[in-house]
């Protein structure tokens, strides 16, 4: 059985910028975690374990997602 996302609070970052390209989350009953993309709230979303969510953010807070240079 899937997590089921109806009624879930979505949000976003108050740094977003409106019609900029964002992640929204929402804090799941089950402790989870939801993120989709903005412009298609009707897209699929993605469901993250408290876990996976806290290893994402730290490493986004580590700068292991920047943009790589060549």
């Amino acid at each position: 059985m899937g997590v089921k996302l109806t009624g879930a609070a979505w949000f976003k970052s108050s740094y977003s910028q409106a019609g900029s390209e964002c992640l929204e989350v929402a804090w799941l009953s089950d402790g989870g975690v939801g993120g989709r993309d903005s412009k298609n709230p009707a897209g699929a979303a993605l469901v993250f374990a408290p876990a996976e969510w806290d290893a994402f953010v730290a490493g986004v807070q580590d700068g292991e997602f920047g943009r790589q240079t060549t």
